[in-house]
């Protein structure tokens, strides 16, 4: 699998374990200027940004550890202008990291939902 096949897989794999999780699924794939969301969700009272990251190796570390700084930053400018661009959204909002690693069949060997990984700061 290329890294484009196992970034969607990851994403279709993410979004069935949000949904056993309680999370409403709003829109996917959200693209602004400042960069993209790959989930936007409502669980409870809070309106979540789900950036997905999915492994099939962990040579270079784990999923939850690529996340560098210049992409935090995207990931809350991203999540501002989808606030600022939708009227009747929650007041309460959150990024979380939906983080896997799969075999080289394509199969989960982990997912791990960390909430509010990503603070606003």
């Amino acid at each position: 699998m290329n890294r484009q096949e196992v970034g969607t897989l990851g994403e279709k794999l993410a979004q069935k374990f949000l949904k056993r999780k309680g999370y409403r699924i709003l829109e996917t794939g959200f693209r602004c200027r400042e960069g993209e969301i790959d989930i936007i969700a409502r669980q409870k009272d809070y309106l979540v940004f789900i950036e997905v990251r999915t492994k099939s190796n962990l040579n270079f570390g784990t999923p939850e550890e690529s996340i560098t700084q210049s992409k935090k930053k995207k990931l809350i400018a991203s999540a501002l202008a989808y606030i600022n661009a939708h009227q009747k959204v929650p007041s309460l909002w959150r990024i979380d990291v939906v983080a896997i690693e799969i075999d080289t069949k394509g199969k989960a060997k982990r997912i791990e939902l960390i909430e509010n990984a990503i603070g606003q700061d």
